[in-house]
């Protein structure tokens, strides 16, 4: 189990322009899919050989969000980032979730975060 390299997997989700925006610039940092059977088909998984545990699955290694449905190769249309996670909460309404609702959010590893975390010399004008 835990040994074994994660096998790439990939989440596309397709956007409206408005968000494929927000979140290309940096702006919008999570993504909300409704809280519906189509999704918990999705984003559950039942674990082999207990009868009822289910849980949310956590092998995807790539997400992609599409600007509508592109041909594959056009990749002005992608945007591709790392180690998506899923989480059961409510949302943000700026970014498009109703108040008090609950949904699946997916959140995301920031574009080079590696890099940002390992160069040391601008973290003073950096504010807090």
């Amino acid at each position: 189990g835990a040994l074994m390299k994660k096998k790439s997997t990939t989440l596309t989700l397709s956007v409206k322009r408005k968000w494929f925006d927000l979140i290309k610039s940096g702006v919008k940092r999570e993504e909300y899919r409704e809280y519906n059977p189509y999704w918990c088909a999705r984003f559950f998984v039942k674990e082999p050989g207990f009868k009822d545990w289910v849980h949310v699955r956590i092998d995807y290694t790539e997400l992609v969000f599409t600007l509508g449905y592109p041909k594959k190769d056009d990749m002005s249309r992608r945007l591709v980032f790392k180690n998506p996670r899923i989480m059961i909460r409510t949302g943000k309404p700026e970014w498009g979730a109703e108040p008090n609702k609950i949904y699946f959010v997916i959140t995301w590893d920031a574009p080079n975060a590696e890099e940002k975390s390992i160069s040391t010399d601008n973290l003073r004008e950096e504010p807090a």
